[in-house]
């Protein structure tokens, strides 16, 4: 059997195709994360908005979400938008809030989900006792501590809308490194709200425009 050498053509070709391949991938994992920053700076504009008293303001004109929260972890300095509605094409922008959960900011479990490589990225350097914030219009900004991290399996695990325990859940697939796509594995991490201190009056947009309400009302 004569054995089949590869020609000097073929050995320029293979290494020219995994380069390509290289660029490709490299260039796709560029836009995504281009994509992200561009629709949070986009969303910033938006929340402002809100903040300023409209509702369902949509971040751009085809939009089909809105922002309904701001999640913050002050010691890594993330600062994202929520946006309503836990879909693949609002994950695509910025973190969702889980419509069948509590609203962010009120009493019981609320869910927010993310993706692993973009805006949730940041779960998996989460530790017990840091911190997270989430700032809603409606009320001042609540606190919640981190109580621990999990991995589960989404065909037989689930996550309990416990009444009277209010508590914050974020949900991203996993493992995080890695370029597949369909895992069933979760990376949950849970916090518990604790009692928020008193806001100053320029703690917040939304706090000073109510202080302003407020000054501005005549006595009774």
């Amino acid at each position: 059997m004569i054995p089949i050498r590869p020609t000097p053509r073929t050995l320029l070709i293979l290494p020219v195709c995994l380069i390509a391949v290289g660029l490709w991938q490299i260039g796709e994992g560029s836009w995504i994360y281009a994509k992200a920053r561009l629709a949070q700076y986009l969303l910033q504009r938006a929340w402002s908005r809100t903040l300023a008293g409209e509702t369902a303001v949509k971040p751009w004109p085809w939009a089909d979400t809105f922002p309904v929260a701001k999640l913050k972890v002050p010691s890594m300095h993330i600062d994202l938008i929520v946006l309503n509605g836990a879909y693949g094409r609002t994950l695509a922008f910025g973190p969702g809030y889980s419509e069948p959960s509590a609203f962010p900011g009120s009493p019981g479990t609320t869910i927010l989900t993310g993706h692993r490589d973009t805006h949730f990225r940041f779960l998996r350097r989460l530790r017990q006792q840091d911190e997270i914030v989430i700032e809603t219009v409606l009320q001042r900004p609540q606190r919640y501590i981190v109580q621990r991290s999990q991995i589960v399996d989404a065909r037989t695990a689930s996550i309990r809308l416990t009444e009277g325990k209010d508590q914050l859940t974020l949900v991203t697939c996993y493992p995080f490194d890695t370029v597949f796509t369909g895992s069933p594995l979760r990376y949950v991490v849970t916090a518990i709200r604790v009692p928020s201190a008193p806001l100053r009056s320029n703690d917040g947009p939304a706090h000073r425009e109510w202080e302003a309400r407020r000054e501005s009302t005549p006595p009774m």
